[in-house]
């Protein structure tokens, strides 16, 4: 396999840590290993801590880093666990790019597109839930709620009702057949179809998503990583929106209710700085080489722990 793999916002990546002459740079969603390679290539004393849940990049990235087994380590595991596996003493950045993989998407067998043949959306295929059972299994309710919640639709309701309609009569097992069934037509006042949201909501669902997240996001406040960079690099405003909130929590120094008359708390509990004030977004030239950018951004905070 050698698949064609475009990392997104590659430079912004490599600009955000030029200044790391050593250490462990830490990337959580490795994928095919675009921006590991290139972070290797660029910073010659650094070494890369790697995962991903994926056993198909696993094995590719096995063999494509092969001229570089003593730089870098791999491991299985989701990325709101690595943290939990390995030294932290070391790490002076930490990278993650939490979409969906270029491949996963492209794969038929993956169940991603709207035009595949399978249903399915499991980034690690050990997963027990499938985008298939997702739809075939869940109530109207619970369908209608992952659309609020994880599609932002406005016609939640009626969507998950054409979807209890069509499995009255035959189990879904394709996205072709999923698209025909909810249609694929743009919102009104936006860019984006339907069934564009819809396969988002049901993917988060599977994967549990923006849960990860939160738990990557926890597992670095509550470790031992000091004086390191932190990038993330997200694809949707569900995303987006809790990174943003998390790194405003990060950077406040007192934590008391809104309300109290004066501080209690000691004042001392921000673990760093932001240091994008507006998120990083790809430029003309990358959406036009990869059309997959176009929605990507990049915000990066400075962890530096007061003593």
């Amino acid at each position: 396999m050698n698949p064609v793999h475009i990392p997104v916002l590659l430079h912004e990546v490599i600009d955000a840590f030029k200044d790391i002459n050593s250490g462990v740079i830490l990337d959580c969603t490795l994928g095919y290993g675009g921006h590991s390679k290139a972070l290797l290539d660029a910073l010659p004393n650094i070494k890369i801590v790697a995962c991903d849940q994926d056993d198909m990049a696993i094995k590719y990235c096995q063999d494509k880093f092969k001229d570089y087994k003593d730089r870098i380590k791999i491991y299985k595991s989701n990325f709101n666990q690595i943290i939990k596996q390995i030294p932290q003493e070391d790490i002076r950045a930490i990278l993650a790019d939490i979409g969906v993989s270029s491949l996963q998407l492209d794969l038929n067998e993956r169940g991603f597109a709207l035009k595949s043949d399978n249903l399915d959306m499991r980034m690690d295929k050990e997963n027990p839930l499938d985008a298939k059972t997702i739809v075939n299994s869940y109530s109207q309710d619970e369908l209608q709620r992952i659309f609020i919640e994880y599609g932002e639709l406005p016609n939640a309701k009626s969507i998950a009702q054409k979807i209890i309609n069509a499995r009255e009569n035959k189990e879904i097992t394709s996205c072709k057949e999923l698209v025909q069934i909810i249609g694929n037509s743009n919102l009104q006042n936006r860019s984006v179809s339907i069934a564009t949201l819809v396969f988002q909501a049901i993917r988060i669902e599977v994967n549990k998503e923006l849960d990860v997240l939160k738990e990557l996001l926890n597992s670095i406040q509550n470790s031992q990583i000091d004086n390191a960079k932190l990038a993330i690099i997200s694809f949707h405003s569900l995303e987006d929106r809790i990174i943003k909130d998390k790194f405003k929590k990060w950077q406040s120094s007192c934590i008391c209710p809104p309300k109290a008359m004066r501080c209690e708390c000691g004042n001392n509990h921000a673990i760093g700085k932001i240091i994008t004030k507006k998120p990083i977004t790809p430029t003309a030239d990358e959406i036009k080489s990869n059309s997959r950018s176009s929605c990507s951004k990049m915000r990066i905070f400075n962890i530096k722990r007061q003593k």
